[in-house]
C-alpha cells in the first residue's frame, strides 16, 4: 500500500501541477507568449502521458489483478509511443524558440508567430503519431505463444517483444533505428540551438543580460536532460548494458516522475509563472478581472 500511496501522490501532483500551468498560461495575459504557449502543450502531453499508464497501475494494485486485455495493451502501447514521440519533438522545437528569443530578439514576433507556433505543435503530434502508427501494428502482430506475462508495469515494446515466439531480430533493428532517429533528430535541434545561444551569450557585455538568458534556458535544459537522458539509456544502449530491473526503474523515471517534475522545474525559479499564480490567487480572493485567450 505504501507504493500505491506514493504513485497516487505523484500522479495527482502531476495532474494538478500541469493543470495549474495550463490554466495560468490560458488566463494570464503576461504569459501569452510563444514560449508559454508551447509550454502549455507540453503540460497537456504530460497529463495525457501519465494518464495512459498510472491509472491502470493503481487499479491493478487495488484489485490485486495484474492483467490487461490484448486491445488494452495495444491501445496503451500506441498512446505511449505517440505521446513520448510528440514530447521528444516538442522539447526539441522549444529549443528553437529559445534560440530565436536570445539570438534574434528583434525578429522574434515574426519567426515565432502564431502560425509558426501551431506548426510546431502540429509537427510534434505528427511525428509522435507516425511512430505510433508505424510500430504498434507490427509489434502487436507477432504470435505470442510463450508466456503471456509481461515483465514490466506497462506494455512497452521491448517487454512485449520478449513474449513473441517468432524471430523479431529484424524488426527490433528497425525499431532501434526508428527510436534513434526519434531521439537524435530533436536532440540535434537542441544542441544546435544551444550552441548558437552560448555563442551569443558569450558576446553579451551586460552581466544582467547573460543572467537573464541563462535563467530563461536553464529550465528547458534541465527538462531535456532528464527526459532525453533516461530515454537514450533505455532505447539507444544495447540490451546487454541494462537489465529488465533497470529498464523498469528508468521507465518509472521518465513516464511517471518526469510529468510531475516538468511543471515544477518550469515554475520554481520562474518569476513570470509565480507572478501569474499570485495574480490568480488574488483574483479568487478579490474582484474578477477579464482575461484574454492565448493564441
Amino acid at each position: 500500500m505504501l507504493l500505491f500511496a506514493i504513485i497516487s501522490v505523484i500522479f495527482f501532483t502531476a495532474l494538478l501541477a500541469n493543470g495549474v500551468m495550463i490554466f495560468l498560461i490560458q488566463t494570464d495575459l503576461h504569459l501569452h507568449t510563444p514560449m508559454y504557449f508551447l509550454l502549455s502543450h507540453l503540460s497537456l502531453i504530460d497529463m495525457m502521458y501519465i494518464s495512459t499508464i498510472v491509472p491502470k497501475m493503481l487499479v491493478d494494485y487495488l484489485l490485486d489483478q495484474k492483467t490487461i486485455s490484448f486491445v488494452g495493451c495495444t491501445t496503451q502501447h500506441f498512446l505511449y509511443l505517440t505521446l513520448v514521440g510528440a514530447e521528444f519533438f516538442l522539447l526539441g522545437l522549444m529549443a528553437y524558440d529559445r534560440y530565436v528569443a536570445i539570438c534574434n530578439p528583434l525578429r522574434y514576433p515574426i519567426l515565432m508567430s502564431r502560425r509558426v507556433c501551431w506548426m510546431i505543435i502540429a509537427g510534434s503530434w505528427f511525428g509522435g503519431s507516425l511512430d505510433g502508427f508505424l510500430l504498434t501494428p507490427i509489434t502487436m502482430s507477432f504470435p505470442f505463444c510463450n508466456s503471456r506475462e509481461i515483465n514490466h508495469f506497462f506494455c512497452e515494446a521491448p517487454a512485449v517483444l520478449k513474449l513473441a515466439c517468432a524471430d523479431t531480430a529484424l524488426y527490433e533493428t528497425v525499431m532501434y533505428v526508428c527510436c534513434v532517429l526519434m531521439l537524435l533528430i530533436p536532440f540535434s535541434v537542441v544542441l544546435a540551438s544551444y550552441a548558437r545561444i552560448l555563442t551569443t551569450v558569450h558576446r553579451m557585455s551586460s552581466v544582467e543580460g547573460r543572467k537573464k538568458a541563462f535563467t530563461t534556458c536553464s529550465s528547458h535544459v534541465t527538462v531535456v536532460s532528464l527526459f532525453y537522458g533516461a530515454a537514450m539509456y533505455t532505447y539507444m544502449l544495447p540490451h546487454s548494458y541494462h537489465t529488465p530491473v533497470q529498464d523498469k526503474v528508468l521507465s518509472v523515471f521518465y513516464t511517471i516522475l518526469t510529468p510531475m517534475l516538468n511543471p515544477l522545474i518550469y515554475s520554481l525559479r520562474n518569476k513570470d509563472v509565480t507572478g501569474a499564480l499570485k495574480r490568480a490567487l488574488g483574483r479568487f480572493r478579490g474582484p474578477q478581472r477579464v482575461s484574454g485567450s492565448v493564441f
